[in-house]
């Protein structure tokens, strides 16, 4: 079991109330955290979290297995509940943010799970901007994509889920263009806001979301005493500019040491 947030966002919102990955989090916000330990905190926090979703969102099945010491204990196996090695799994690159991210949960889905069965796809996503700098959307730059979907969890690595327009523009070609009707698809962000948790359970009700923190600085000091999504149209985590505020500035910059 989990212990999350209590709010009233819909049931396929998570936001975990772990005071460990909280930690993290904080840190890796802190202005005065920088590379190499950036990339450190990234691997400690989503190898954390991909734990947290195969406990949760993943098959598990009932195994008898033998040890090392069935050799001389002929009767005794381990019998065990354990995750279904044969569940096909694909990752998602959402270049920049999300390269380490999901390199990260690549690495781990290939360890617990049938390596034959797990892909990591590739898919160039980037803001638009208007000429005040305003998010007015996002465009796919190109993509590799390893195969089809069809019975398959897939699962979106992407630090921050501010606008929620990359993962739109994502959740909209896998649907549309890729093969395959997918098991699930699943969101894994460190931090989110009420605007893009708006925008996303209604474009795609169907994306389970998980998330260490939820970031809704910019609302007033009432609507912060108030439960998250109870006066949900009033609450604000996005800046002029679409950065998320507190946040930690934007983690596709700080990840890759490219302000551009």
């Amino acid at each position: 079991m989990i212990t999350e947030v209590k709010h009233l966002y819909g049931k396929q919102v998570h936001i975990l109330n772990d005071h460990y990955l909280s930690s993290m989090l904080a840190r890796l916000c802190h202005p005065q955290t920088h590379q190499p330990v950036i990339n450190e905190l990234v691997e400690f926090l989503y190898t954390d979290l991909i734990r947290v979703v195969l406990n949760n969102e993943f098959p598990a099945v009932k195994t008898k297995t033998p040890t090392r010491m069935t050799q001389k204990h002929t009767k005794s196996f381990l019998e065990a509940e354990v995750l279904d090695t044969n569940q096909r799994s694909v990752s998602v690159n959402l270049a920049r943010a999300g390269t380490f991210p999901s390199h990260v949960c690549y690495n781990a889905l290939n360890y617990i799970l049938n390596p034959e069965l797990v892909r990591q796809d590739h898919v160039t996503a980037a803001r638009t901007v208007d000429d005040k700098n305003k998010v007015t959307g996002t465009t796919l730059g190109g993509s590799k994509i390893g195969g089809d979907v069809e019975n398959s969890i897939v699962i979106f690595p992407d630090p921050m889920g501010a606008t929620g327009g990359t993962l739109v523009s994502a959740l909209d070609f896998y649907k549309k263009s890729v093969k395959g009707k997918a098991r699930k698809f699943i969101a894994l962000h460190l931090i989110i806001t009420p605007e893009y948790l708006s925008r996303l359970t209604k474009v795609h009700p169907d994306l389970i979301i998980y998330a260490v923190r939820l970031d809704r600085g910019l609302s007033s000091d009432e609507i912060l005493k108030t439960i998250p999504g109870e006066r949900w149209a009033e609450e604000r985590g996005l800046d002029d500019h679409d950065y998320i505020v507190p946040g930690g500035g934007g983690f596709g910059e700080i990840l890759n040491n490219s302000y551009v």
